[in-house]
């Protein structure tokens, strides 16, 4: 990717992960609501190329979007609680503004952070908590419709769907993330779901890398590491935008500690 990228959310978990990661791989802008701090700041992005922003204000993300070739849309009101009022407001809104702006400059690739709160009422009470083991077949790969566990994923959902319209009428690439539950270091402690949907800070930043970097046309891809136990299918990703992750939760105990040695 030739042409600066646009990071939205910058400042949150999934951001900093990309940041951390790549950094320097990339010509990035940067876009906040709330004003970033120093240590959320890569030292090869310039005071020019930081903007303190809602994803809502037109002008604002239109000033910010000028000129790049890619855009990865991570802000959103990220409470699975959230209200309806904040969701269609941050979410929803928020997501169909970064869509029109990009497509009117001709952004090339669009990635969006998509949940798996889109598709968490089919963790039924008969399929749980067995879908959470190695031995149950169940699968999730991102063909299946969405089915939403709460108006945090309702707007996950749109904007999918956002996602396909734009794609549709404008022919720019989209793909849809639905993440699993990104941590630091280990996976969820003493949490079997999280640990069959964990995502770890670097496979989730070569996920994101390889969203920049694959040729694609409209995908949904489910974002989580290559556990042992899981219940969304990677294939889509890997086959899709040639994703190859290094982490699994099995490497580490029930309370996060290694097995043995793993490096970061």
């Amino acid at each position: 990717m030739d042409k600066p990228v646009l990071l939205t959310g910058a400042g949150g978990r999934v951001g900093q992960a990309i940041l951390g990661h790549l950094g320097d791989r990339y010509h990035w802008r940067l876009l906040d609501r709330e004003p970033l701090s120093s240590d959320k700041i890569p030292e090869t992005v310039s005071d020019a190329d930081v903007f303190v922003a809602d994803v809502t204000d037109d002008y604002a993300v239109r000033n910010a979007i000028d000129g790049v070739g890619a855009v990865v849309h991570l802000a959103g009101d990220p409470r699975p609680e959230a209200p309806w009022d904040s969701v269609l407001r941050n979410n929803i809104d928020g997501t169909q503004t970064m869509l029109e702006e990009a497509a009117n400059v001709g952004v090339e690739k669009f990635a969006f952070a998509s949940s798996n709160h889109a598709v968490g009422a089919y963790e039924t009470e008969d399929r749980t908590p067995q879908m959470y083991r190695t031995d149950d077949q169940f699968r999730l790969d991102g063909s299946e419709l969405p089915r939403p566990g709460n108006l945090y994923g309702v707007s996950k959902a749109a904007g999918e769907t956002l996602g396909r319209y734009y794609h549709d009428e404008s022919g720019m690439s989209v793909v849809c993330v639905r993440i699993g539950n990104l941590t630091r270091g280990h996976p969820p402690r003493n949490y079997e779901r999280g640990q069959a949907m964990w995502l770890s800070y670097r496979d989730c930043a070569h996920l994101f890398d390889r969203c920049l970097q694959a040729d694609y046309e409209y995908e949904v891809v489910y974002g989580i590491s290559d556990n042992d136990r899981k219940y969304y299918s990677i294939d889509r990703a890997r086959d899709a935008l040639g994703y190859d992750p290094q982490d699994n939760s099995a490497d580490y105990h029930a309370d996060g500690t290694p097995k043995e040695h793993i490096a970061e």
